[in-house]
Protein backbone atom coordinates (compact mmCIF):
# COMPACT_ATOMS: atom_id res chain seq x y z
CA UNK A 1 0.00 0.00 0.00
CA UNK A 2 1.31 3.88 -0.64
CA UNK A 3 1.77 5.69 1.74
CA UNK A 4 1.28 9.86 1.33
CA UNK A 5 3.24 12.25 3.25
CA UNK A 6 3.08 15.37 3.50
CA UNK A 7 5.90 17.67 2.67
CA UNK A 8 6.22 19.48 6.12
CA UNK A 9 6.23 16.70 7.77
CA UNK A 10 9.20 14.73 6.16
CA UNK A 11 11.18 17.94 6.42
CA UNK A 12 10.22 17.35 10.27
CA UNK A 13 8.18 21.01 10.71
CA UNK A 14 7.36 21.59 13.85
CA UNK A 15 4.16 24.12 13.23
CA UNK A 16 0.86 23.94 14.68
CA UNK A 17 -0.79 26.57 12.30
CA UNK A 18 -4.44 25.17 11.55
CA UNK A 19 -4.07 23.57 7.78
CA UNK A 20 -6.23 25.20 5.56
CA UNK A 21 -4.31 23.88 2.24
CA UNK A 22 -2.87 21.09 0.98
CA UNK A 23 -3.57 17.74 2.13
CA UNK A 24 -5.78 19.51 4.91
CA UNK A 25 -7.96 21.11 2.03
CA UNK A 26 -9.15 17.63 0.04
CA UNK A 27 -12.11 16.57 -0.60
CA UNK A 28 -14.09 13.63 -2.12
CA UNK A 29 -13.21 14.41 -5.34
CA UNK A 30 -10.03 14.45 -4.45
CA UNK A 31 -10.01 11.33 -3.08
CA UNK A 32 -11.51 9.76 -5.66
CA UNK A 33 -9.49 10.99 -8.69
CA UNK A 34 -6.45 9.51 -6.34
CA UNK A 35 -7.82 6.34 -5.78
CA UNK A 36 -8.81 6.06 -9.52
CA UNK A 37 -5.21 6.97 -10.65
CA UNK A 38 -3.61 4.78 -8.10
CA UNK A 39 -5.72 1.69 -9.72
CA UNK A 40 -4.81 3.16 -13.55
CA UNK A 41 -0.61 2.73 -11.97
CA UNK A 42 -0.98 -0.47 -10.10
CA UNK A 43 0.84 -3.21 -11.25
CA UNK A 44 -1.09 -5.51 -13.63
CA UNK A 45 0.89 -8.76 -12.24
CA UNK A 46 0.43 -7.34 -8.66
CA UNK A 47 -2.68 -5.33 -8.22
CA UNK A 48 -3.78 -3.99 -5.03
CA UNK A 49 -5.46 -6.22 -2.81
CA UNK A 50 -9.03 -5.80 -2.05
CA UNK A 51 -8.64 -5.21 1.44
CA UNK A 52 -6.73 -2.44 1.22
CA UNK A 53 -8.96 -0.46 -1.22
CA UNK A 54 -11.95 -1.15 1.33
CA UNK A 55 -9.29 -0.33 4.07
CA UNK A 56 -9.24 3.18 2.15
CA UNK A 57 -12.46 3.51 1.55
CA UNK A 58 -13.43 2.84 5.21
CA UNK A 59 -11.01 5.46 6.81
CA UNK A 60 -12.70 8.01 3.74
CA UNK A 61 -16.06 7.24 4.93
CA UNK A 62 -15.38 7.51 8.70
CA UNK A 63 -13.72 10.99 8.05
CA UNK A 64 -16.36 12.01 6.14
CA UNK A 65 -18.72 11.36 9.01
CA UNK A 66 -17.01 12.98 11.71
CA UNK A 67 -16.92 16.21 9.83
CA UNK A 68 -20.43 16.18 9.19
CA UNK A 69 -20.94 16.05 13.14
CA UNK A 70 -18.21 18.61 13.91
CA UNK A 71 -19.87 20.97 11.58
CA UNK A 72 -23.25 19.27 12.79
CA UNK A 73 -21.79 20.35 16.80
CA UNK A 74 -20.75 23.55 15.79
CA UNK A 75 -24.02 24.79 14.19
CA UNK A 76 -25.60 23.90 17.63
CA UNK A 77 -23.25 25.32 19.43
CA UNK A 78 -23.70 28.69 17.94
CA UNK A 79 -27.45 28.31 18.47
CA UNK A 80 -27.02 27.63 21.94
CA UNK A 81 -24.96 30.52 22.41
CA UNK A 82 -27.56 33.02 20.58
CA UNK A 83 -30.31 31.46 23.29
CA UNK A 84 -27.84 32.26 26.46
CA UNK A 85 -27.08 35.67 25.06
CA UNK A 86 -31.32 36.25 24.74
CA UNK A 87 -31.57 34.75 28.53
CA UNK A 88 -28.97 37.05 30.16
CA UNK A 89 -30.44 40.38 27.68
CA UNK A 90 -34.15 39.02 29.43
CA UNK A 91 -32.84 38.80 32.61
CA UNK A 92 -31.05 42.31 32.45
CA UNK A 93 -33.98 43.99 31.30
CA UNK A 94 -36.38 42.24 33.88
CA UNK A 95 -34.42 43.07 36.68
CA UNK A 96 -34.52 46.67 35.53
CA UNK A 97 -37.68 46.90 35.03
CA UNK A 98 -38.27 45.32 38.45
CA UNK A 99 -36.07 48.40 39.95
CA UNK A 100 -38.03 51.11 41.85
CA UNK A 101 -37.01 54.51 40.58
CA UNK A 102 -35.08 56.48 43.55
CA UNK A 103 -36.29 58.46 46.36
CA UNK A 104 -36.97 61.80 45.59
Amino acid sequence: MTTITSPNAAAGSTGTATQTSGFGALGSADFIKLMTTQMQQQDPLNPMDSKDMLAQLAQFSSLSGITDVNTTLQDISAKLDAVMTAQRAAAAAAAAASTPPPAA
